[in-house]
C-alpha cells in the first residue's frame, strides 16, 4: 500500500503528529512494532505537564515545553483526557537549594513561564502539609499540571482514525529504501510505500534513521523506576513535588496522578545501548526512590504501594541535550523527532504544530480538509456518573450495570466501548489503558479473567489467543480439563 506520509512510533508524539497530519488532504499512516499504541516511553512516565523553568533559554526544548504547557487543557478538552492544572514546587533544603531556585525563576522567566514565584517555608507548609521540616522555601509555579500520557496518545489516535489515518500495529520497521522518490519500508507486516517519513521511534529514533543513513544522533535508554501508591494515600500530596535538578534530571518526585493515585520516582541510570528493551524494576533502584521520598515526605511509605514499574527516556549521547525535530540532511523527506525525553509529553501538543509547519514546508501541495473532525467523544465513564445518570444508562444497556473491575468500578458496556473504539483494544493491557479495568488496588486480579472473556467474545477468537501484551505474553494455554 502507498501512502504519502509514515509515522513511524505511535507514541504521544507519534499519535498527536499523525492526528495534525490528518487535518491535510492526504494517506498517513501510523507504524507501531508493538501490539498497541503508547506501548513504550508513554505508558511509564511522570505524567507531569512541566511549566518550563528546565530547560535551557533559547533551546527548542524550552520553547516547546512552554506552549506544550499553554496548550494541553485545549487538547484535553478537545479529546477527553483527563488533565488537571495542580502547579509544582521545587523544594529547597539549604541556602544553596535556594540559590538554585533563584537561577531556575531566572530561567523560567526568560523562558517565558508565567506567574511563578519563589515561596516562603511558612507558604510552603500551608501548601504541603505533610512536608520535610527540614523545607525552608520552594519555587511555585501555577502552570504545571498532571495528565494521563496514554490516554493522551489512544484519544489522538482514535481522533486521527476517525479523520482517516490508518494505523499498523505490529509492524515494526527494520529497513528503508528510498528510490523513485518514494521511501520502502520492509515491515513485519509487509512492504509500505511512503513518500515522506516521520520519525517518532523513542529509544529506537537512531536506529530507524540509521537505515537512510543518517549517523547524526545516537540515543541512550535511560531507565527510571517509579513506584505508584494506592488512593488511600492521596491526601499527602497537593501538587507535584521536585527536589533541586541535577545533570541527570529533575530528580526523585512525587506527585498526585490524574486519576487519585501518588506516584514516587523516577530513578535515572543510563543503559548500554543493546538495552532497549529493558524495563525491568531493581531492588537498587525501588530502595532509591523509597530512600528520596522520605526526605520530601517522612510520612508516606510505600506500604500502601499498587504496583512499581520502569520506563526508559530515549536521552542524546554526548552534550547535546536539545530535542532533534527535523529534516534529516540525508533526505529532507526524512524526519526526525528525536531525543524527545522530559518535557517531551508536555511538549506533545506544540511538538506536532511544529512538525506539521515543517511538513508543510517541504510539502506545500497538500491542502487542509474542509471536513475535520477536532474533537473525540468522552467515552462513558459509569464511576463518575450521577445515580440519576446510572440508572438511565442501564436501562439502555443492561451492560453498563454489570461491574467488571470493582477497584475501579469499570463496567462490562465500557470495556466494550474500549474494545470497538476505533483503534480499539486488542489484548488486556489495551484494555486496562483505555478504561482502568485492573489498575487499581488488586492489579487485575479479580477482574484479570473476565477482561479475558470479553475480549474473546467480541474479538471473536479463542481465550488461549487472548494475550496480556501481545507476542507470546499469552495468559490462557489450553484446557486442563
Amino acid at each position: 500500500m502507498q501512502y504519502d506520509v509514515a509515522v513511524i512510533g505511535a507514541g504521544v508524539c507519534g499519535a498527536m503528529i499523525t492526528r495534525e497530519l490528518s487535518k491535510l488532504d492526504l494517506k498517513v499512516v501510523m507504524l507501531e512494532k508493538l501490539s498497541d499504541v503508547s506501548m513504550g516511553t508513554s505508558k511509564a512516565n511522570s505524567a507531569i505537564v512541566h511549566a518550563g523553568f528546565d530547560a535551557e533559554v533559547g533551546s527548542l526544548k524550552a520553547k516547546l515545553n512552554v506552549q506544550g504547557a499553554s496548550l494541553m487543557a485545549y487538547y484535553c478538552n478537545k479529546l477527553n483526557v483527563p488533565y488537571k492544572n495542580i502547579g509544582s514546587l521545587v523544594v529547597a533544603y539549604s541556602w544553596d537549594d535556594m540559590q538554585t531556585l533563584d537561577i531556575l525563576f531566572e530561567r523560567g522567566f526568560n523562558n517565558g513561564v508565567p506567574n511563578m514565584q519563589i515561596i516562603s517555608q511558612e507558604k510552603l507548609r500551608a501548601m504541603e502539609p505533610y512536608i520535610s521540616e527540614e523545607a525552608i522555601g520552594a519555587l511555585w509555579a501555577p502552570t504545571a499540571g498532571i495528565v494521563s500520557p496514554y490516554e493522551l496518545a489512544i484519544a489522538a489516535t482514535e481522533n486521527a482514525v476517525v479523520n482517516g489515518a490508518r494505523v499498523k500495529r505490529n509492524s515494526g520497521v527494520f529497513d528503508i529504501e528510498y528510490k523513485d522518490d518514494l521511501f520502502f519500508l520492509s515491515t513485519a507486516s509487509g512492504v509500505i510505500k511512503a513518500k515522506y517519513i516521520i520519525n517518532c521511534a523513542g529509544v529506537f529514533a537512531d536506529q530507524i534513521a540509521k537505515m537512510i543513513g543518517d549517523t547524526s544522533f545516537k540515543i541512550i535508554p535511560r531507565k527510571g523506576e517509579y513506584y505508584l501508591l494506592d488512593k488511600t494515600e492521596a491526601t499527602m500530596v497537593n501538587h507535584v513535588l521536585f527536589k533541586c535538578p541535577s545533570s541527570m534530571g529533575k530528580g526523585i518526585l512525587i506527585t498526585p496522578t490524574a486519576h487519585g493515585n501518588v506516584l514516587m520516582g523516577p530513578t535515572a541510570i543510563d543503559l548500554d545501548f543493546d538495552s532497549k528493551l529493558d524495563v525491568d524494576t531493581t531492588i537498587e533502584g525501588l530502595d532509591t526512590v523509597k530512600r528520596e521520598i522520605r526526605k520530601v515526605i517522612p510520612q508516606l511509605t510505600t506500604r500502601n504501594a499498587i504496583t512499581s514499574f520502569a520506563g526508559l527516556r530515549a536521552h542524546i549521547e554526548g552534550d547535546h541535550s536539545d530535542f532533534v525535530i527535523g529534516p534529516s540532511k540525508e533526505n529532507e523527506k526524512f524526519i526526525n523527532v528525536a531525543g524527545i525525553e522530559s518535557p517531551g509529553l508536555t511538549a506533545a501538543p506544540a511538538i506536532a504544530r511544529y512538525v506539521g509547519q515543517i511538513f508543510r514546508e517541504i510539502a506545500p501541495e497538500y491542502e487542509k480538509k474542509k471536513d475535520f473532525i477536532a474533537t473525540r467523544p468522552a467515552p462513558v465513564r459509569v464511576n463518575e456518573l450521577s445515580p440519576e445518570e446510572r440508572r438511565k444508562l442501564v436501562e439502555k444497556d443492561k451492560r453498563y450495570g454489570r461491574i467488571i473491575c470493582r477497584c475501579e468500578g469499570i463496567t462490562e458496556g465500557e470495556i466494550i466501548d474500549a474494545i470497538k473504539a476505533p483503534c480499539g483494544a486488542r489484548d488486556v493491557d489495551g484494555v486496562k489503558r483505555r478504561t482502568r479495568a485492573g489498575m487499581g488496588r488488586c492489579q487485575s486480579g479479580f477482574c484479570g479473567s473476565k477482561v479475558v472473556e470479553i475480549l474473546s467474545r467480541e474479538l471473536g477468537v479463542p481465550m488461549n489467543q487472548i494475550t496480556k501484551h501481545g507476542n507470546r505474553s499469552k495468559i490462557l494455554y489450553e484446557k486442563t480439563k
